[in-house]
This record gives structure tokens, sequence and C-alpha cells, in this order.
């Protein structure tokens, strides 16, 4: 099983960055979001590939053409929350709230409802697991944020979640796709989206896709501009991580659909045998 997906955030949502971190940030950048998009459009046309969209619900309220394209050719949509801000730096009042805000927009733009969200970084951690409360009370079906690797975002590394399974968390239940992971030298490591993807030659990545017997991606519009703006004041290794592999990831990626079978989140979730799936008590 192949999923595609795509976080739909403008190329200065970058989280962790004291300049680009707030709402009142974002007006004085300028917006790439319509012509990357072009390119992902394109990706998913020219392979003939269903997707889910992980869209910001700050994008939503300010470019709604975006959300509502997404949704008349037919792709899933999903929330990456409204402001984009590091789960384990709110509170599970800020975070509901704001989901529930991203929510509303996507689905008053779209007419469906929304199942499924991905947190911002794959910030959910061992101490916001009130997060999946929050999930399941505004309605989500189907988590992908959790990363089970050491990372600057946190990650869940307590318990080895790699595959589809359901997550219980005092009585609550909910279906997750976390990101996979392979064994490299001894460490999880990840391949399939974002600066790894970007990082790895692709000659591996096909080889570990190849190996997976499940295999989440995750894209950002920004991975395929290579002329967006680089941003100052970043380390030279921070810098390495946002821009490197930039030039050739529409390429990589297009290999990569073209040599095997990705499905939506939403397919994904029809063909997973729930009731034989692990039950992980967090």
């Amino acid at each position: 099983m192949k999923i595609l997906t795509f976080d739909i955030e403008d190329w200065f949502h970058i989280l962790d960055n004291p300049g680009t971190k707030s709402i009142s940030d974002w007006g004085k950048f300028e917006t790439r979001i319509h012509r990357n998009m072009d390119i992902i459009h394109e990706i998913c046309t020219k392979n003939n590939t269903k997707a889910t969209f992980f869209i910001l619900g700050w994008i939503a309220e300010k470019y709604p053409e975006i959300v509502k394209k997404i949704s008349n050719i037919g792709y899933q949509i999903g929330s990456h929350t409204y402001s984009h801000q590091l789960v384990f730096e709110q509170n599970q009042k800020q975070f509901s709230n704001d989901l529930e805000k991203s929510i509303k927009l996507l689905e008053d733009l779209t007419g469906k409802k929304v199942k499924c969200f991905r947190a911002p970084g794959f910030s959910i951690t061992e101490n916001t697991l009130w997060a999946f409360e929050s999930l399941v009370k505004n309605g989500i079906e189907y988590d992908c944020s959790i990363f089970s690797s050491t990372r600057a975002h946190g990650g869940i590394t307590s318990k080895n979640i790699n595959v589809p399974c359901t997550i219980s968390h005092k009585g609550l239940k909910i279906k997750e796709f976390p990101i996979n992971t392979c064994n490299i030298a001894g460490f999880n490591t990840v391949f399939s989206g974002g600066g790894y993807f970007r990082f790895f030659p692709y000659k591996l990545i096909k080889e570990w896709t190849k190996q997976s017997r499940y295999t989440m991606t995750y894209f950002h519009p920004r991975d395929f501009d290579a002329n967006q703006p680089v941003l100052k004041n970043v380390s030279a290794y921070r810098k390495f991580k946002l821009y490197h592999g930039i030039k050739g990831c529409k390429n990589k990626l297009e290999k990569l659909l073209f040599e095997f079978n990705f499905i939506d989140l939403q397919e994904a979730a029809s063909i997973v045998n729930w009731k034989k799936t692990e039950i992980i008590n967090i």
C-alpha cells in the first residue's frame, strides 16, 4: 500500500523560524501557492494519480479557489490545522479551537465532511496525546500525524508505530496512518517525503519503496519550487534542510509515481482490514 499526500501551505510556512512563525508575519511575503499548486496538479494529472490534500485553514480562508479546485477535481481533503503551529507549543483548548476553525472553513467551501488530519511537523508527542481527544471530538476518523522516530518537532518514539493501526487513548479510538520508516545502519529513517525525499538519491528511494509494504508520502508545494526566495537569518544546516534537492524533486516524484501504484488515503482506509490491525494504547 503506497499513499500519496500533500500538505498545502505556502513557501514561508516554515516551523521553528522566528521570522515566519506567526500569522502576523505572513503578510510581508509574496505568495507562490498558486504556481506551485499548478505543479502539483500537473504531477497528479500526468500520472493519473489520486492524492489526499491536507490543507492549511489559513490558505483556505485566503485563497478559497485553491480548495474549490482541489475538491472539484475529486481529490480528498483533510485538515492541516488553521494556523500551522506546533501542537506541543499549544494547550488542548488552543489546539481544539484551531482545529475546529480549519475544519469548518474546509467543509463550508467543499460541502464535504473532513475526515482526516495531519499535524504540522508531525508534532503530536507523548506530552500532547490529548490531541487525539480533540481529533475524535471534531469528527476526524483518520490521523496521519505519528512520526515514530526522533526529530526536531517531536515524534512518538515510545511505540514502534510504522504501519496502519488503531490508536486507543482514554477509551477513544482513531485510525492511524503513520509515516513509515526503514532501518538504515541501525537507525529508523524516513525517506518518503519532504526533505528526506529530496536528500536521498532516487535509486535508494525506489529500493526502499519496493521493500516497504506500506509507504506514506508527504510533500509540500515548496518542495517543487526551485525559484522560491531563500529565507534570511537561517543557519547553514537549516538552509540545507530547507532547500537541498528542490530542483530534482518533481522529476523524482514523477518517476516514483510511474514505477509504483499510489492511492489516496480514502482508498487506503477502505482497503485496510481494521479488525485485524493492531490496537496501540497510548
